[in-house]
C-alpha cells in the first residue's frame, strides 16, 4: 500500500526555498533549525534526489528542487489558507448552523427567538429541524440539539440552558367539578392526561418538605405525545396533568388554568444544548448558545440560570 505524501516536509522545503535559509525558515515556522533540516533531508531521501545545494554561505535549488517548488509552495499556501479560514471561522460568527429540537419546545419556545438571533448575526445561516423522533447529533450532522429532560450518559458536550417546573394544572371549572386535591393520591379520583413520549410517564413522583416522597401511578383518560397539543384539552376542562410551566405560563397568569398541590413538587425538568465532543466550538455555535442563555434568563419560567 503506498504511503501518504510527506506534506509537512514539502511545506517546510517550500518555506526554506522561499527564505533561502534554514534558520529563517525555522524562525518563521516556529520550529527548531534541526527539525527543518531533517525534514528536507527526509524528503530528499524519499525522493532519492537532492533538492537543495547547501554551502556555508547560501542555498540554491537543484533542477529537481526547481521543478517541484511550485507544487510545494501550493501545498504550503493551501495549508496556511485552510488554517487561516478555520481560525477566522472560529472567531467570527459566520456560516451554517444545523440546529434540532423536539417539536413542542421547538415551535413554542425556540422558534420565536430565532428571528432576533438571525438579525443580530446576519452572516449566520440556519437549518432548523423539529422532530419528536430520536435525534442523533453525530449521525445526522447537527451542530447542536436542544434536549428537554434528563440526559443519558454520552460523550456529547452538554450545557444546561435552564430548568422548568412541572406543576399539576387544570381548568378552574375542572377542579370545581372534581375537587381540588390536597394530597397526590386525590388525583386518582379524577380524569388525568398522560404523555406517552416520556419514559415512565405514568409514575408521578412528588416531594413534600414535611411528608417526603410520594409516588402516584396514574392511568390517563387522555394520552398525548405533545405538550403544546395538550393545552386546549386542559383549558376545555377535560383533564388535569403535569404540564411543563414553559407551555402554560400565560394561561396560569391569566387564570385560565389553575395550579394545585403547590406544596407537592416534582424534580424540575432540565433543558440542555448538546454539541459534538471536542474542545472548540465554532463561533456561530458559541453565539447561538450565548444568545439562548441570555434570552432564557429573561423568562419567568426559566430557573437555575444566572440572571
Amino acid at each position: 500500500m503506498p504511503h501518504l505524501p510527506d506534506f509537512e516536509a514539502w511545506a517546510i522545503f517550500a518555506k526554506v526555498a522561499e527564505k533561502g535559509s534554514f534558520s529563517l525558515a525555522a524562525e518563521e515556522l516556529g520550529l527548531a533549525k534541526t527539525t527543518v533540516s531533517k525534514a528536507v533531508t527526509r524528503l530528499e531521501e524519499r525522493m532519492r534526489t537532492t533538492l537543495l545545494h547547501r554551502t556555508t554561505r547560501k542555498l540554491s535549488l537543484t533542477e529537481s528542487g526547481r521543478s517541484s517548488l511550485e507544487r510545494a509552495l501550493r501545498i504550503l499556501n493551501d495549508g496556511e489558507a485552510i488554517e487561516a479560514e478555520i481560525l477566522e471561522e472560529a472567531a467570527i460568527p459566520r456560516g451554517l448552523v444545523r440546529l434540532a429540537s423536539t417539536a413542542a419546545f421547538g415551535v413554542q419556545t425556540l422558534a420565536p427567538l430565532l428571528p432576533e438571533f438571525l438579525k443580530r448575526y446576519p452572516e449566520v445561516e440556519l437549518d432548523f429541524h423539529i422532530s419528536d423522533d430520536k435525534l442523533d447529533l453525530i449521525a445526522d450532522s447537527y451542530d447542536a440539539i436542544v434536549k428537554v429532560g434528563q440526559l443519558a450518559d454520552s460523550s456529547l458536550r452538554a450545557t444546561r440552558l435552564f430548568s422548568h417546573r412541572l406543576p399539576v394544572v387544570g381548568a378552574p371549572a375542572f377542579f370545581d367539578k372534581y375537587g381540588r386535591p390536597e394530597h397526590p393520591e386525590d388525583l386518582l379520583k379524577m380524569p388525568l392526561m398522560v404523555y406517552t413520549h416520556i419514559r415512565e410517564a405514568q409514575d408521578w413522583r412528588f416531594f413534600h418538605p414535611v411528608h417526603g416522597e410520594h409516588l402516584v401511578q396514574v392511568q390517563g383518560a387522555i394520552r398525548m405525545n405533545n405538550g403544546m397539543a395538550a393545552v386546549p384539552l386542559l383549558m376545555a376542562g377535560l383533564a388535569a396533568t403535569l404540564q411543563p410551566e414553559v407551555y402554560i405560563w400565560n394561561e396560569l397568569r391569566d387564570g385560565r388554568l389553575e395550579e394545585v398541590l403547590k406544596e407537592w413538587t416534582l424534580v424540575p425538568v432540565p433543558v440542555h444544548i448538546l454539541t459534538p465532543p471536542g474542545r472548540a466550538r465554532p463561533a456561530r455555535v458559541r453565539v447561538l448558545m450565548e444568545f439562548l442563555r441570555e434570552r432564557f434568563a429573561q423568562q419567568p419560567w426559566a430557573h437555575g440560570i444566572e440572571r
